[in-house]
């Protein structure tokens, strides 16, 4: 299995990031295994796509939420990760549960 789980959209609350806010999330390696895709389909014209970062961010992004993390953007960088054999992906991963109240 590449990834934790498939799901069609997602399950936490707006973040309202926008590009420029994204950019100040630091990456980190994370393992392909221990995200949750957000999205069920794919083009794959984007997969074979070799530009598809050109105008974009090179990292996905990931939400922590309830303790899980979900690819918000970029399931065909990390599927073409997988492709090439790598199990884990360097990620923008934006914590909710930290901003989470307790309670």
């Amino acid at each position: 299995m590449i990834f934790k789980a498939v799901r069609d959209g997602r399950p936490y609350p707006d973040h309202g990031l926008s590009a420029r806010d994204w950019a100040n999330v630091a990456p980190r390696t994370i393992r392909l295994d221990e995200l949750t895709t957000t999205k069920r389909r794919l083009e794959l014209d984007h997969l074979l796509d070799e530009d598809s970062t050109f105008y974009g961010d090179l990292f996905p992004h990931a939400v922590h939420w309830h303790g899980e993390i979900y690819l918000e953007d970029g399931l065909h960088r990390a599927l073409r990760a997988a492709l090439q054999g790598r199990t884990t992906l360097h990620v923008r991963i934006l914590d909710l549960d930290a901003f989470r109240p307790i309670g």
